[in-house]
């Protein structure tokens, strides 16, 4: 089959973006299909150079392409950038078309890509949320009416909210039939020389993460405010005092709110900013890769939603082998924890976690890829996602 995979790869060239696309283009390459990568927002390009958003996308198209080719799917790419109208990757806007409405499947990750005559005559049109809760209070914006109508061009719809069948999830499910999914994780691709092991890289010895201290808005349904990740931080500012491991965050200063790196820095934190340690998709990889474990937070929302979301970040990290001690958002109840993996809601159940995972960390490395294998492991979340649409 063809199968089209969006993406925001090209729009984003920071950090780890890259890896929440081209997992699931490896995975299907993995199960034998021709895969093409897609992007076309109807926005603009962010450029980090210039740090604002631009019509001039030539930064981000010799990104694209380069990182497609370093994965040897530098052929099958196609960019459109909506200020000047141009494509990119094919010949010409007429073969991307082609190319697209001949696809059997598009797989619509993020929901990143905004549907138009061509991307809207695959007869199998997946969308993916990845980030639960929100998106879906996005659809509910009155002022908004399309993003609702553009969720129900697809035919079948995705979400990481694990939860979302349950009774206490909070989110709302608006009419469309959300199936539970997770993030896949090329496993090859974590470990080994292209890793990146370092001795002496900064995250050698410590528990890590990487993160925004607030990435937009909390938003309301209900009566109820749904939050970013400073609000759960503080809750587990004094964590350090608990634990004598080493903490480094990768932290962006957040928007509109001003991260509080000092008040940080004085309960015992270590913070190096993303730009320097996880500038693109190959330091984001090498910065996981070296912790000794991650340690972090899930987005307020996620949590008081009960929304069962697992990280991305996390799925990154088991596949290289790294273990983590991450926050339940009700993700425990469909994922093993304990060995590799640890759910927390407490800071002392945090700082456990850490014991005990310093009492035998050669075992609770060998649980973590173990883990990625079983759970997470790209051709099979892929085939997981044909499967419950009813492709074959």
């Amino acid at each position: 089959m063809r199968i089209i995979v969006t993406g925001l790869i090209g729009n984003y060239t920071l950090g780890g973006v890259a890896w929440d696309y081209l997992q699931y283009l490896l995975g299907f390459e993995a199960l034998g299909h021709e895969v093409w990568y897609l992007e076309d927002t109807g926005g603009w390009v962010y450029n980090p150079i210039a740090g604002e958003p631009t019509i001039d996308c030539s930064y981000n198209v010799n990104y694209l392409g380069s990182l497609l080719a370093e994965f040897d799917l530098g052929d099958r790419w196609i960019f459109r950038n909506e200020p000047d109208g141009k494509t990119y990757g094919v010949e010409n806007p007429e073969t991307a078309d082609r190319i697209i409405a001949e696809a059997d499947v598009l797989v619509n990750v993020s929901g990143a890509c905004w549907l138009r005559e061509s991307t809207s005559k695959p007869a199998h049109r997946l969308f993916l949320d990845g980030d639960p809760m929100f998106t879906q209070v996005a659809m509910l914006n009155p002022a908004r009416p399309e993003v609702l109508e553009h969720a129900r061009m697809h035919t079948d719809h995705f979400t990481f909210a694990l939860n979302i069948n349950d009774a206490d999830c909070q989110i709302p499910t608006l009419g469309l039939q959300w199936k539970p999914t997770i993030q896949p994780v090329a496993t090859d691709r974590w470990v080994g020389p292209e890793a990146g092991i370092d001795p002496a890289h900064p995250a050698q010895g410590a528990y890590t993460t990487a993160m925004n201290w607030v990435s937009y808005k909390p938003v309301e349904f209900n009566g109820e405010s749904y939050g970013q990740k400073d609000q759960e931080f503080l809750r587990f500012l004094d964590l350090p005092r608990l634990s004598p491991a080493k903490f480094l965050l990768a932290m962006g200063r957040g928007a509109g709110q001003k991260r509080p790196t000092e008040q940080i820095l004085a309960a015992g934190w270590n913070i190096i900013e993303p730009a320097e340690i996880i500038a693109d998709y190959r330091g984001y990889r090498s910065f996981l890769a070296n912790s000794r474990g991650e340690w972090s937070v899930a987005k307020h929302g996620y949590v008081q939603s009960r929304s069962g979301w697992f990280s991305c970040r996390s799925a990154c990290y088991l596949a290289a082998g790294v273990p983590v001690v991450v926050q339940d958002t009700g993700w425990s109840r469909h994922l093993p924890t304990g060995d590799g993996v640890f759910a927390f809601e407490t800071m002392e159940q945090s700082a456990a976690a850490i014991a005990s995972i310093e009492s035998n960390p050669a075992h609770h490395q060998a649980a973590a890829r173990a883990f990625a294998r079983d759970h997470l492991d790209a051709p099979k979340v892929c085939q997981a996602l044909l499967d419950q649409s009813g492709i074959e």
